[in-house]
């Protein structure tokens, strides 16, 4: 018997969850990550995780999780479960360079009867035409010597119905018994494993999830532009279609999208499709229309500016929520950065309010943070609400505010209050 039952190589918001779900139902884990100050934090018992307390930490720690930076634990762990990211490059292609290491680091201490995992979300025929031959210059053969899958991470940060737990597990596997083996593992602390028959179907379904949001999100982002001079209230309508109680789900317009899978999936896609020779316009059209709605909510900050003879140049634009989602502190791609930037191109005196966030620097220059809701919007010229975090009083924003843009549609519209 091998040391440990899991080896999670990855410890940031994927692999985290995935080891304290592991902890909690017995089995033996051990964390890898290629960051010392990681390892030394998770050790000491602090989380920078949003969805994992100290106090859940601690109790992994007495149940006896560990974490190294130390590759070797590889080689004594009955499955090893890879998390790493996989962004995009400068030029929106997928960037595989830590998946890559990871798989080579198994590579180098693959024991027979190992069951590998990949759970980075990746292009259709990752798990195959990359990892396998990587950890088969092992020496081990895949489907004979150990078992391969691909199981897509489904964490959804700061989600306080949906948890690792209780969301069901996709799992494809590179033979039948690498398939049974996999969801067997998955069964030990997962309530429903989904099985699909391969890898390729398992990679896929990930990427299917996302853009089915990216394009969506994007549908609804184009009609707020274009209701906003047909003078129609795209909220209301959103939420009058709402009540079809078939053939429609709810999607929001905003200042943009972030985090960890909808600027990114969606793209891994595209180059999948691209491969073919031919381009995917649906989700090329989606990333176009949510990555101009930053400069589109600075027009109509200019816009609402001008007409109470104010501009932008020299004006105090206090930006309330910088992270991706409410109530949690992730900035991954968030919409707020290329936001900023083009207003402090602009002149602006920029400010931000957020109680997940201490600093904030955009381009390497440092935003002011203020500490009071009232205060900052009470002596702002404009208002961006881009993040509804639940702490935020929305009463002292419609209040004290001058002028307030609002990307989420949660305040009264009114003579200074504006919609999206």
């Amino acid at each position: 018997m091998n040391e440990f039952d899991l080896a999670v190589i990855g410890l940031g918001y994927v692999g985290m969850p995935l080891a304290k779900e592991a902890t909690g139902a017995g089995l033996r884990v051990v964390g890898l990550d290629v960051d010392a100050g990681k390892v030394d934090a998770l050790n000491a018992g602090q989380s920078y995780i949003d969805d994992l307390t100290d106090a859940d930490l601690d109790q992994m720690l007495k149940n006896g999780f560990t974490a190294t930076f130390d590759e070797a634990v590889l080689a004594r762990a009955d499955t090893i479960v890879i998390c790493v990211p996989t962004p995009l490059d400068d030029d929106h292609r997928p960037d595989l360079s830590a998946v890559e290491g990871a798989t080579k680091a198994v590579s180098r201490h693959l024991t027979a009867g190992t069951l590998v995992v990949l759970e980075s979300t990746t292009w259709p025929g990752t798990t195959d035409e990359v990892a396998r031959p990587l950890l088969e210059s092992s020496g081990l053969v895949a489907g004979r010597d150990f078992h391969l899958a691909f199981s897509p991470e489904r964490i959804d940060p700061g989600n306080p119905k949906f948890g690792l737990r209780n969301t069901p597990k996709v799992v494809g596997g590179y033979t039948p018994a690498c398939l049974d083996r996999a969801a067997a593992f998955y069964a030990r602390f997962v309530e429903q494993v989904v099985r699909v028959s391969g890898t390729r179907e398992a990679e896929m379904a990930k990427l299917l999830e996302n853009t089915y949001r990216h394009v969506n999100i994007a549908l609804v982002n184009e009609m707020a532009i274009f209701c906003d001079e047909l003078g129609v209230d795209l909220w209301e309508s959103i939420e009058a279609a709402a009540t079809k109680p078939f053939g429609f789900q709810k999607f929001l317009p905003g200042p943009g999208v972030g985090g960890h899978c909808i600027p990114v999936d969606p793209s891994y896609l595209s180059y999948t499709v691209r491969k073919l020779g031919y381009p995917f316009r649906f989700v090329e059209l989606a990333q176009e229309i949510n990555e101009r709605m930053p400069a589109y909510v600075v027009a109509r900050v200019q816009r609402l500016l001008n007409r109470h003879r104010k501009a932008v140049n020299g004006a105090r634009v206090v930006l309330l929520g910088v992270t991706y989602k409410p109530d949690i502190a992730d900035e991954r791609e968030t919409p707020a950065v290329p936001l900023a930037r083009a207003l402090l191109e602009l002149g602006a005196e920029l400010a931000f309010v957020d109680p997940y966030v201490k600093d904030w620097r955009v381009d390497g220059k440092q935003v002011p943070r203020e500490d009071d809701l009232a205060e900052a919007v009470a002596a702002a010229d404009i208002t961006v609400l881009l993040q509804q975090h639940s702490v935020f009083d929305l009463a002292t924003i419609e209040e004290r505010a001058g002028l307030v843009l609002d990307t989420r549609g949660v305040l009264a519209e009114g003579e200074r209050v504006e919609r999206l």
